[in-house]
């Protein structure tokens, strides 16, 4: 079998429209000024691939179908790039899947129909194919796409294939078998509310034999492994003109550590810079983070 691509990515892929605002952000009543919008790949999988691209990875991705208005953006956008969309399915009937951010600064509101896609009880995602994972050095899945997911998380192991996944709860499968595990300080604060977090920290840790890692926004994060102690690390100092995307590059950057065997504290310490770098500029997209620019953040 010829393998083209080194990682597979499972999950959201969609069109996302940003709005980055000219001042603060919205306020009820008043007027707020556009200061610039942008139609590009997005989504937890669309834009790890994007970033992955730009560290000179070979990536193949599936997940969330695409439409009438998301495909020409998407399939314009990765035009030479490292990253085949062949496996997504195209829906002739429907735009596709898209989500409206609006940021100032530190803050942002992402809308969607989300609950409504997901309350229709209608599949509107791929399922994983075995020759899409087969030969494949890294993986990552989103946790979404319920029996799609678990498949996906299957055909990695099926394959030897190691994985990294976002905010599975510590009792599940996936986390269970992931090789890492990125949980978000929103995740943490949506599952685990009231509950410490050195407690829950080690329920993750006792809970896999991969590496769990729970990030806090611009505080310090958390990283460790099954009866090793809890590691922390502050994030890269950076001045941030947009947190869109923070996570989804953060993820990208345990993807890379993962495919070249990275000790554990190089790999959180690279997440980190990519994230750094991303909520440094805006669009995320058309400045993703490269492997010099990671590298010299590191020092």
């Amino acid at each position: 079998m010829d393998m083209d691509h080194e990682v597979y990515l499972f999950g959201q892929i969609l069109g996302t429209h940003s709005f980055l605002l000219k001042g603060g952000f919205l306020q009820p009543d008043e007027y707020s000024e556009i200061q610039e919008h942008y139609f590009l790949p997005g989504g937890e999988t669309g834009t790890a691939a994007t970033v992955l691209a730009s560290l000179g990875v070979k990536v193949k991705m599936a997940g969330t179908w695409i439409g009438t208005e998301v495909t020409p953006m998407l399939k314009a956008f990765y035009e030479g790039k490292s990253v085949d969309i062949s496996s997504l399915t195209y829906m002739e009937d429907d735009p596709g899947v898209m989500d409206y951010v609006v940021i100032a600064g530190l803050v942002r509101s992402p809308m969607g129909r989300f609950q409504t896609l997901f309350s229709t009880g209608k599949r509107w995602w791929d399922i994983p194919k075995e020759e899409d994972i087969r030969g494949c050095k890294a993986a990552a899945i989103d946790p979404y796409f319920g029996e799609q997911t678990m498949e996906a998380m299957r055909l990695c192991m099926k394959n030897g294939v190691p994985y990294v996944t976002i905010d599975t709860p510590y009792d599940s499968e996936l986390h269970k078998n992931c090789a890492v595990n990125v949980v978000s300080k929103e995740c943490y604060e949506q599952i685990y509310k009231g509950q410490p977090l050195e407690t829950v920290m080690e329920r993750f840790k006792e809970s896999t034999d991969g590496l769990t890692i729970i990030t806090q926004g611009g505080k310090e994060m958390l990283y460790g492994r099954r009866g090793e102690k809890t590691h922390s690390m502050k994030p890269f100092p950076v001045e941030v003109k947009s947190t869109l995307g923070a996570g989804d590059t953060f993820k990208a950057g345990c993807v890379y550590g993962l495919l070249h065997g990275m000790k554990d504290e190089e790999l959180v310490r690279f997440a980190s810079a990519c994230a750094g770098i991303a909520i440094s500029r805006f669009p995320l997209p058309l400045k993703p983070p490269t492997i010099d620019e990671v590298r010299a953040l590191m020092g």
